[in-house]
């Protein structure tokens, strides 16, 4: 089950060489200057990629705010985000979720993280698209359409697929019209469109980032996370958003482990360290970029420990979705009933009954059948549920990550994060041919990063760094370490196809 951006962003300076070492946005120019380039690049990007929902129309007037008191600029200041249209944000802007269902959902209230993403100087230019409820309607989705947005694409090849359901958000950065977006994660939404579009994405401990006024699937793995050009973009948004929420009990311990996540950064991290080598989760067409990754890690000075067996896999899946379907309705519920007045579907019942009266628009790629299980379920008391939890968390976790760390002597685990894009098909939704082990760490809410590791006959791979709970500072510098070393991140180049590439068609056409 799935749940789950061209030339660099150019602003008014060269970013290229201080990349490694300063957002990839120019804090040295005006905010309105850096936000009067985003979106210029937005509207000429957009069409050929469509991962942009909608513009927000105040983006200038907040960067014109932000240069008249530079006195209090803050760490993001200037920096042009995205926001995934599941997260609120004041103004004028619906958020959806990629659902004609929400249309009307203008709450005017921002999430928490927004509200930080603010105080921080950063700019919201807009919504990226998604797959529509965080692609937990059906099990034969394409993940990055939803009925709002369309169909996002690939901008390394535009008839492959983004993946999701933080598809918008992966793509939008990958083209360059933004130097950082904000995706969510239940199970591989962030790190799954990170890799496959070729940025780095950050899958936080959940309980780090706050949830409130974020479209819910699951209060067990929801989380909120950065994803960038870069690793240290990705530590300084992750910084500005950490910290905990008296709304989101989830959050509790946040602040004491959040931090300056940009400073901790160190390029020798890996030296020294143990990492093990996920061996049970490779394959799937990454062989030669992993192998090339491995031997970066240990040319940095890092010792590889090889783990070949994970056994508790498919006891995780089979656990991990009817605790899913049980928390979407409860917590899709509790969410509907704090909406405004306008939005009429109060409920998942109300949305699945919206949905089968809007058909030709809603269902008419696929349906709704992971809703329907859900409305089935029988509540948060449910013993089937809570058994369930108990079950996939600790495989997951305590005898999953914890168990190979410890009993492996390592401090981090890597593998190669997801295949390389898939066509989009209409007609037989997504054809994922495997995934890393990145749903270990969804499950059990711990830390994972992707990092870009190279490509794949010209499509991107990622390259994953998974930890404990709260090792979010430890697996950054790790990432960081292994990205300075290698420098796998590439530029789209917008194919219509994969095969249309100079290596690739030569070897398509007849020989004679």
């Amino acid at each position: 089950m799935r749940f789950a951006l061209v030339p660099a962003f150019v602003l008014v300076s060269s970013l290229a060489a201080a990349a490694d070492r300063t957002p990839a946005f120019s804090s040295s120019e005006t905010a309105s200057a850096n936000t009067r380039a985003a979106l210029k690049r937005i509207r000429a990007l957009n069409p050929r990629v469509n991962a942009v929902i909608a513009v927000d129309p105040t983006a200038m007037d907040q960067a014109r705010a932000l240069d008249r008191n530079r006195r209090a600029r803050g760490p993001l200041f200037g920096m042009p985000i995205l926001i995934k249209d599941n997260i609120e944000t004041l103004g004028p802007l619906p958020t959806t979720a990629g659902s004609l269902a929400l249309a009307q959902n203008v709450t005017n209230r921002d999430a928490p993280l927004v509200a930080r993403l603010r105080q921080a100087g950063a700019v919201i230019v807009g919504k990226a698209n998604l797959s529509e409820w965080a692609n937990i309607r059906s099990n034969d989705s394409i993940s990055g359409w939803s009925a709002v947005g369309g169909q996002t694409r690939n901008p390394h090849a535009l008839n492959r697929n983004p993946c999701g359901s933080s598809s918008g958000s992966g793509s939008a950065v990958a083209a360059g019209m933004v130097p950082a977006a904000i995706g969510t994660e239940t199970d591989g939404s962030i790190t799954c469109p990170a890799a496959i579009n070729g940025i780095v994405g950050f899958k936080p401990t959940v309980g780090l980032v706050s949830r409130t006024h974020v479209v819910p699937i699951s209060h067990s793995q929801d989380t909120p996370g950065p994803m960038t050009r870069t690793v240290r973009d990705a530590a300084l948004v992750l910084s500005a958003i950490a910290g905990s929420d008296s709304a989101d009990p989830a959050t509790a311990e946040a602040d004491r482990h959040r931090g300056d996540f940009a400073a901790g950064l160190a390029a020798d991290s890996l030296r020294g360290k143990r990492i093990g080598v996920m061996r049970f989760a490779s394959g799937f067409g990454t062989d030669p970029a992993f192998e090339a990754a491995l031997q970066v890690l240990r040319g940095q000075g890092a010792t590889l420990v090889e783990i070949k067996e994970f056994k508790n896999r498919g006891e995780i899946r089979q656990n991990e979705f009817p605790v899913l379907l049980t928390e979407l309705k409860a917590d899709l519920n509790a969410y509907l009933a704090t909406t405004p007045p306008s939005v009429r579907t109060r409920t998942l019942a109300d949305v699945i009954a919206f949905n089968a009266a809007h058909a030709d628009r809603e269902l008419a790629l696929f349906g709704q059948e992971t809703f329907e299980q859900a409305q089935k379920t029988k509540g948060l008391d449910d013993p089937v549920y809570r058994k369930a939890r108990e079950t996939s968390l600790r495989l997951a976790g305590a005898e999953g990550i914890d168990k190979l760390l410890r009993d492996n002597e390592v401090i981090a685990l890597v593998g190669p994060t997801m295949p390389p894009a898939w066509p989009i098909d209409a007609v037989n939704g997504d054809q994922i041919s495997g995934g890393g082990g990145g749903s270990l760490a969804a499950v059990a809410g711990y830390p994972h990063l992707t990092v870009p590791m190279g490509q794949v006959k010209g499509l991107p791979v990622g390259l994953s760094f998974i930890g404990p709970k709260w090792s979010d500072q430890l697996i950054l510098s790790l990432g960081y370490a292994y990205e300075q070393a290698s420098r796998k991140r590439v530029e789209p180049r917008f194919l219509k196809s994969i095969e249309e590439s100079p290596e690739i068609a030569p070897h398509l056409r007849p020989r004679r």
